[in-house]
């Protein structure tokens, strides 16, 4: 098989979450743990960072990689799902695995999937455990996928872990309550190892206490650590002043990632810094400093309040449930335009009615759709933010429903795509 034919074979081949849903998930951690057996356990071969949360995990990841990559280290990094390339999901020092490697490592697998039967998550949650181990990286950054007990992920013995938030997402897998939910994600805390909770709220609060307790876990909330001083937007950069509660220093900070939701993941990053730093990893605020102001072009992140084009502004985000909007609507109130016009498609088994709830209903709607199984069909979508006194065209696809905004906007308006990461990896760049 060659490049293409691999990644058509692994998509019709195993069971994926995001053409399935919930039935693509293997709810136990037998099949990660065969395979590892069978190859080794490569996930004992290098040191880690966990993370897991609701929303943000994915930036957080991205930013700590980078910092460990500028303080010198070999920095391997997991996250999903992708955009454009399957090769996105899996990098060391932000470069993607090499496609001869993902061949040769699918040719090996195959044996395993027909007596193992693993899931597409699970054979890529091993397919980077290998390449990270065959490469001897100094750490890897591990992205959760869903939840945390029972996540893929969850057999590595990481240097911290991190929660970055709890919002309502993945019900019907998670639980019906936010401390249900929190339970799961805090099952990525392991006996003694550190872990920083980026976010809490009095429903999930006691939880991490009491995980942490059980485990003789070091917590440590990290709005209790780190504090913002000020910070401002300017020129498509995020400006924060932070400093750490026990210190009289402040620090000035320029990121590439100018959404203002960023500031809670900047202060989880920093408080895993510094339980890094106290574990004995050599990390400089130099490191901090010049690893933040280029996120993007060290890690390849994408879809976080990603500008596109001027005149008008086409912004990407990949915002798709109720916190990730509510702070995507926040970031949209603080910058300058004169009208929005808001591209949406959503997946269904999201909480639909409250997203659209959440959205204003002055803005033109351009309601879409992506080209997967789970996707809310573009009409049925808008009939949904009908009833919610949403009105606007719908589309069946996202660059047809880019192109009616950009035919309609004004050089000082903006266009935002937004409500499923799918959407955003189908847009013609």
């Amino acid at each position: 098989m060659n490049y293409a034919e691999t990644i058509h074979f692994l998509y019709s081949r195993l069971p994926l979450f995001s053409k399935q849903g919930a039935s693509a998930i293997k709810k136990d951690l037998h099949n990660i743990l065969a395979l590892e057996k069978a190859t080794g356990n490569p996930h004992t071969k290098f040191k880690s960072i966990h993370i897991a949360g609701t929303n943000g995990k994915g930036s957080t990841s991205h930013m700590l990689a980078a910092i460990l990559q500028k303080a010198g280290y070999k920095t391997g990094l997991y996250t999903s799902p992708h955009l454009k390339d399957f090769r996105e999901r899996i990098r060391i020092n932000g470069h993607m695995i090499p496609e001869q490697r993902v061949i040769e490592l699918t040719q090996a697998f195959i044996p395993l999937m027909d007596a193992i039967d693993p899931s597409f998550f699970e054979i890529t949650v091993a397919m980077a455990f290998q390449w990270f181990a065959e490469e001897a990286v100094d750490i890897a950054v591990i992205e959760t996928g869903l939840g945390g007990r029972l996540d893929s992920t969850n057999i590595i013995l990481p240097e911290v872990s991190v929660i970055t938030n709890i919002g309502w997402d993945h019900m019907q897998l998670l639980g019906n309550d936010l401390a249900s939910i929190a339970a799961e994600k805090a099952g990525i805390i392991k006996p003694g190892i550190p872990v920083v909770i980026g976010e809490s709220i009095p429903e999930t609060r006691p939880v991490f206490e009491a995980f942490a307790i059980k485990n003789q876990s070091a917590l440590f909330f990290a709005e209790e650590e780190q504090e913002i001083i000020e910070w401002k937007q300017t020129n498509h950069r995020l400006l924060v002043t932070v400093k750490p509660v026990s210190s009289a220093d402040a620090h000035h900070l320029e990121l590439d990632l100018p959404g203002y939701y960023q500031l809670q993941n900047i202060r989880t990053v920093l408080q895993a810094v510094s339980v890094l730093q106290q574990a004995g990893w050599s990390i400089h605020f130099s490191h901090i400093s010049a690893a933040l102001a280029q996120v993007k072009q060290l890690t390849g992140l994408h879809g976080r309040w990603e500008l596109i084009h001027s005149s008008p502004d086409i912004v990407l985000d990949v915002a798709h449930n109720e916190d990730g909007i509510r702070a995507l609507l926040k970031q949209v109130e603080l910058s300058s335009y004169h009208h929005l016009h808001l591209i949406i498609g959503m997946v269904k088994d999201k909480d639909i009615s409250t997203v659209l709830s959440l959205l204003p209903p002055t803005a033109s709607y351009y309601f879409t759709q992506a080209q997967i199984p789970r996707a809310l069909p573009f009409e049925d979508l808008k009939a949904r933010a009908a009833e919610a006194g949403l009105a606007g065209n719908a589309y069946p696809e996202v660059n047809k429903a880019l192109d009616a905004a950009k035919a309609k906007a004004a050089k000082n308006d903006l266009i935002l795509v937004c409500g499923s990461v799918f959407v955003i990896a189908e847009i013609n760049r």
